[in-house]
């Protein structure tokens, strides 16, 4: 059985990393690869980038960390979204490994 993972968007990167740090404080879990939005209405946002926080671990430590990051985050530039998917299938693992910050 796969690892459950959180899933928790904020504004910045800036903001990724506190919430990281937060999440992982919180509980025994372990961080994935950030990865990168810039929606069309990026000037309209209170920052530009939504970077998306994937942790992984057993349902319950990756429900604390997604709280944890969700409190941190909303100190400084808040949240887009978050979601916990309990026991993610073989197609939404391969779509987890997409990271945009390799691109340009």
């Amino acid at each position: 059985m796969a690892k459950a993972v959180g899933i928790i968007e904020v504004f910045g990167l800036a903001c990724a990393f506190v919430a990281s740090d937060a999440g992982c404080k919180a509980a025994d879990v372990t961080v994935e690869n950030f990865d990168k939005n810039k929606p069309a209405n990026a000037d309209k946002l209170p920052v530009p980038l939504i970077v998306c926080i994937k942790f992984r671990g057993d349902v319950a430590a990756v429900e604390a960390a997604i709280e944890a990051a969700a409190a941190a985050a909303e100190k400084l530039t808040g949240v887009v979204s978050k979601y916990v998917i309990a026991n993610p299938e073989d197609g939404t693992q391969k779509m987890l490994k997409l990271n945009a910050f390799d691109k340009n």
